[in-house]
C-alpha cells in the first residue's frame, strides 16, 4: 500500500480477510485512488469455527478468521473499502480434499455458490442493494481489468429458494462448506455471445 501511494502504481489487495487489512486499505484509499481490494463469499460468511464443522471443506488460503474479521470484511464491502468480490473458485477433486487438514488442498468450489450466497447474505439482509452487488461482482472487476462486456449475460430467478446441493454443480469439483445452506436466487440461463450455453431444466 505504501509503495502504491509513493509510486502511483495501481494495485489490488486480493482475498482480503482480516480486520487489520481492511483498515489499512480503508485508510490508504483515502490518500490514493489506485488502490483496490477484493473479498470472497466465504470470508464474510464463515469463521475459523467452520473448520471444526466442515473439516477440509473449510480449508482455504487465506484461512478463515475470527468473527471480528468477518464483520470487518462486511463493513468493508458496505462502505466501499472492498470494491470487488471474487468467487475464489478452486474445484479440487474429492481425493485432493480427503487427505486431512494438514495435507489436503487449499480452496473450495466458488462459482456455483457465489451469487446465491452473496444475494442471500448481503442483499436479503439489507447490507447491499442489488445494484451494489452487481457492481462489486461484475462491473467493477470489468472496469478495473478492461474486460469487454460483449453479449454475455445470465437470467436469475431471485424469488427461487432452495438448498445448495453439490450434486447439481457443473464443476468437476464438489467441495463446498455451503452444502445444505438455504439460499435465494437461482440461475435459469446463461448466454455467451448471444447463444444459450446453460439452461435450467427444472
Amino acid at each position: 500500500l505504501k509503495l502504491a501511494e509513493e509510486t502511483g502504481a495501481c494495485i489490488d489487495i486480493q482475498h482480503i480477510s482480516s480486520k487489520e487489512a481492511v483498515e489499512l486499505v480503508r485508510q490508504a484509499k483515502k490518500r490514493c485512488s489506485n488502490i483496490h481490494a477484493e473479498a470472497t463469499p466465504h470470508h464474510f460468511t464463515l469463521t475459523e469455527d467452520a473448520v471444526i464443522k466442515y473439516g477440509t471443506l473449510a480449508k482455504m488460503n487465506p484461512p478463515l478468521r475470527e468473527e471480528a474479521d468477518r464483520q470487518a470484511v462486511i463493513r468493508g464491502l458496505v462502505d466501499g473499502t472492498i470494491d470487488m468480490i471474487a468467487t475464489d473458485h478452486a474445484p479440487h477433486s474429492a481425493e485432493e480434499k480427503a487427505k486431512g487438514l494438514e495435507k489436503s488442498a487449499f480452496g473450495v468450489v466458488g462459482l456455483e455458490t457465489a451469487f446465491p450466497i452473496l444475494y442471500t447474505y448481503l442483499v436479503h439482509t439489507g447490507l447491499l442493494t442489488p445494484e451494489a452487488l452487481v457492481n462489486k461482482l461484475v462491473w467493477n472487476p470489468r472496469k478495473r481489468f478492461a474486460i469487454p462486456m460483449g453479449n454475455d449475460f445470465s437470467v436469475w430467478d431471485l424469488d427461487a429458494q432452495y438448498a445448495i446441493d453439490p450434486a447439481d454443480f457443473l464443476s468437476q469439483g464438489k467441495a463446498t462448506p455451503f452444502a445444505g445452506w438455504n439460499v435465494h436466487g437461482k440461475c435459469m440461463a446463461t448466454f455467451h455471445d448471444g447463444q444459450a450455453v446453460y439452461l435450467d431444466r427444472e
